[in-house]
């Protein structure tokens, strides 16, 4: 599928990309029908479709045409079971292969049904989606996260409370354990899943806490440092994370000279090549920058030598190489500029 970023109008009807080609059809369906369509895509792809819809102009006939009989012979070759109401199947089934073998197979063919609905979800908050389930039973718990994209999945299990009898490590041995989902729970699940669609708009707006504290210490004229301590003598632990937001990797893209050649003195170049993986190029450039150009080049044959890296081990380094960056400051040994300003000769 093409990039909605990279969106060209096509000069031919036959140069249509399948996105192009997806945002023509949904165009031309009518909001009604088209609202029905987008809510049973991933995230991913209703950004992606929603992005080329609003940047198409002036579509040619033959385009339509082209999007439209494309449509129409996929639909053909992929119709299906998938093209029945559930009440026809079980009439169908029902007929063919008797009751308890006809809800045997529905409830295979519709335990896909939900996932449509559960995509919607990808739009809440974790810890919101984490709220909601709280209070399920683990095993609808365990049933809920099985059926989310596994990456929210991820963080809503991170966000559920732990309770005496455990929490999140009995939810996960349940899920663990799941081989099919029979009628009444996938009964149950529908229901918990249209409550919280229902409740989606009741989410409350995100804020960022920590972040927005740190950018205010960080521009605080003054005794900022005795701030921080009347801080941490309330919550020393929301005042670590706090310092932890202060001292952000890219800051290094804006400091002296000085100050970085002291630090790549004290942060090993293996740390370095790890931390600069993927990193913004006004960071790698300040940090090779302040290496002597010998140290600079075999730096970047060090990079290459070490292949992909997992992102929780880039960002264990660069969390490590602030810390240095704190420890240097403390001790006076630099001094960092902590946010963008203009600065003077």
């Amino acid at each position: 599928m093409a990039e909605a970023s990279d969106f060209i109008p096509p000069g031919s009807a036959a140069s249509l990309s399948p996105v192009e080609r997806a945002a023509i059809v949904l165009l031309s369906m009518g909001e009604e029908p088209a609202a029905a369509v987008l809510r049973c895509l991933s995230r991913e792809e209703l950004l992606d479709v929603t992005q080329v819809m609003s940047r198409l102009s002036g579509i040619k006939v033959d385009w339509v045409k082209t999007a439209l009989q494309t449509f129409f012979d996929d639909y053909r070759e992929q119709s299906g079971v998938h093209g029945a109401s559930r009440s026809y199947l079980k009439r169908s089934l029902d007929l063919a292969l008797g009751g308890q073998i006809a809800s045997s197979v529905l409830n295979s063919i519709y335990g896909d049904a939900i996932r449509p609905k559960m995509q919607r979800l990808q739009w809440a908050s974790p810890k919101w989606l984490a709220e909601q389930i709280s209070h399920e039973h683990q095993r609808m718990q365990a049933v809920f996260l099985a059926f989310l994209p596994s990456a929210l999945a991820s963080e809503v299990v991170a966000a559920l409370p732990e309770g005496p009898a455990g929490g999140r490590d009995r939810v996960l041995l349940q899920m663990a354990r799941l081989s099919e989902v029979d009628a009444e729970l996938l009964s149950e699940l529908e229901d918990l899943v249209e409550r919280c669609l229902a409740g989606l708009g009741q989410q409350g707006a995100a804020v960022e806490g920590v972040k927005q504290v740190a950018e205010i210490l960080n521009r605080l004229p003054g005794q900022r440092q005795q701030m921080v301590e009347l801080l941490r003598a309330h919550d020393p632990e929301v005042v670590s994370e706090i310092e932890t937001s202060m001292y952000e990797f890219f800051m290094l893209s804006r400091q002296s000279e000085a100050s970085l050649t002291r630090l790549i003195e004290e942060v090993p170049m293996e740390l370095w090549a790890v931390a600069l993986k993927g990193a913004e190029p006004p960071v790698r450039d300040a940090v090779l920058a302040a290496m002597p150009r010998r140290q600079a080049q075999s730096f970047e044959d060090l990079i290459r030598r070490g292949g992909p890296m997992p992102m929780s081990r880039v960002e264990q380094a660069r969390a490590e190489i602030m810390a240095q960056v704190k420890a240097l400051v403390d001790a006076g040994e630099i001094q960092v500029q902590l946010f963008a300003e203009d600065v003077v000769e």
